[in-house]
């Protein structure tokens, strides 16, 4: 598509290209485009931008941009110091959303999906409750350029298994899917190569892990399931070692942005009967529940 609206560009270049008096695309009112430019999407207006000084000027266009942002943007903005946007076009806005805002001590992001403009969320363990987080005979943080937030936390072993966790922000309205990011094993790089370790991962395949959320509007959701391969998984070809998997934990609906809403989230395996580890636990995602089945 590029190279041919380039081609068509040299060919109009704004002049008639019927030898007589034909308009060319130069010709079209700057109002006439912004009004096409409502109904695309971001990256499409910035293609479309290349054509000519037209096109250019009606992608610049707070109207047109002001339809890509979402309705409580001015929410988003108050999370970033003042200078960040401060004078600042909706389009350059827009742009600036669409890059991870970090917030609560950088615990937590929110950024714009580049295409659609909805609100999606990440939350790192940081910000968590978990059962033996302090005791390095369990867990240990490990740094890594694999997680948003630049570090997961890894168990090795424990008897009682619980992660929970909390936010309470002013989502657009949608429908949202929560998930868990998980990992099992332990990775690391040599010699220029991933390479994933097992030994203390175990117990995963005796007992499901249960999954819930609830909204402070009293929705609730969970669901369970075996994180390591069992029978069935090896025969469908579905290994669950050395990668990462988001478990989705259920949906919810948000009517309105005001009030926040809060969503609380968990996952536990609390059978004491027998221990587990071996499992890198890195984020909660909260994203749009369409654009994150777009995206499988």
């Amino acid at each position: 598509m590029g190279s041919s609206l380039s081609n068509l560009t040299d060919q109009c270049g704004g002049q008639p290209t019927n030898g007589g008096g034909g308009p060319g695309l130069g010709d079209i009112p700057g109002s006439c485009v912004a009004c096409v430019f409502l109904y695309l999407t971001p990256p499409e207006i910035c293609n479309l931008a290349r054509l000519n000084r037209a096109f250019r000027d009606a992608a610049s266009s707070d109207a047109v941009w002001d339809s890509k942002l979402p309705d409580n943007y001015k929410d988003l903005l108050l999370l970033l110091p003042v200078d960040k946007y401060e004078g600042l076009c909706k389009k350059d806005v827009f742009a600036l959303l669409s890059k991870p805002v970090p917030f609560d001590d950088g615990t937590k992001e929110v950024w714009l999906d580049k295409v659609t403009g909805r609100v999606c969320l990440s939350i790192s363990t940081k910000s968590m409750s978990i059962t033996g987080i302090e005791d390095r005979r369990y867990w240990n943080w490990v740094h890594t350029e694999e997680s948003r937030f630049n570090i997961v936390a890894y168990l090795q072993q424990i008897w009682w298994f619980e992660v929970s966790g909390s936010i309470k922000f002013s989502l657009p309205a949608d429908i949202y899917t929560l998930s868990f990011r998980i990992h099992l094993g332990r990775f690391s790089k040599r010699l220029g190569r991933r390479v994933s370790y097992f030994e203390h991962t175990h117990g995963w395949d005796i007992k499901p892990v249960r999954f819930d959320l609830s909204t402070s509007d009293g929705q609730e959701a969970f669901t369970e399931c075996f994180l390591d391969d069992c029978a069935e998984d090896y025969a469908n070809g579905n290994h669950k070692r050395g990668r990462w998997i988001d478990y989705k934990v259920g949906e919810f609906i948000v009517s309105e942005s005001d009030p926040a809403t809060e969503v609380r989230f968990s996952m536990k395996q609390i059978d004491c009967t027998h221990s587990k580890g071996g499992i890198c636990v890195d984020a909660v995602y909260i994203i749009p529940s369409d654009l994150k089945l777009g995206r499988r």
